[in-house]
């Protein structure tokens, strides 16, 4: 039987846009406990909130799924995509497929603000944390035996990248780009090492 939490999830899933009084209605329990269930998937990031007018009055509080909230759900764009990139593969030389990933990645960096080239290597590393947490990258930076080091932690390309190492350009040039210096891989979790970490050359 699906919990509380799973039937709102569904319900959104099949009704975007509901009212919490909409969501007790279909789940079945009374507006107070859907309000709860709300707060802690929004806490989550799987659901969010708009205002909605709603003839004359206030406005009313409606809710949907967000990215994250829809990938809780099966999909097939794993399978998708290492169809693709199969496809690619065959059809492209090795020297275009690189290229095509490592123009992904500097199309993804235009979509950020570039840090500024004379900022000290410190700032740059923090706001590129926060840059590559939006992409879905989890990483730290430390500086080690004189070095600047960078630890992926999590990679959103890390089951695509078991089919297609290639994958991996997207994240080196992505943060070359990003701190205007270029950056050497040191480890790879696809070879088995505990993370993927980047020395960058100041």
């Amino acid at each position: 039987m699906k919990s509380t939490r799973e039937k709102i999830l569904n319900n959104l899933l099949k009704f975007p846009r509901s009212s919490i009084n909409d969501l007790a209605k279909s789940v079945g329990i009374n507006a107070i406990s859907v309000r709860h269930h709300l707060t802690n998937l929004q806490a989550e990031a799987l659901v969010n909130a708009d205002e909605e007018r709603h003839g004359v009055g206030r406005p009313r509080l409606v809710y949907f799924l967000t990215e994250k909230g829809l990938e809780h759900f099966p999909t097939h764009y794993l399978r998708l995509t290492n169809h693709l990139l199969n496809q690619v593969k065959d059809t492209l030389p090795e020297k275009n497929v690189k290229q095509i990933f490592e123009q992904i990645a500097k199309k993804l960096a235009e979509d950020h603000t570039p840090l500024p080239a004379n900022s000290p290597i410190e700032e740059r590393l923090d706001v590129l944390k926060n840059i590559l947490t939006k992409e879905g990258f989890l990483i730290e930076w430390e500086l080690k035996d004189g070095e600047y080091q960078i630890n992926e932690i999590s990679c959103p390309y890390y089951h695509i990248g078991q089919s297609h190492p290639e994958v991996c350009i997207v994240d080196q040039t992505l943060i070359s780009t990003l701190l205007s210096i270029p950056v050497k891989r040191v480890n790879c979790v696809l070879n088995g090492d505990d993370h993927c970490t980047f020395i960058v050359k100041t």
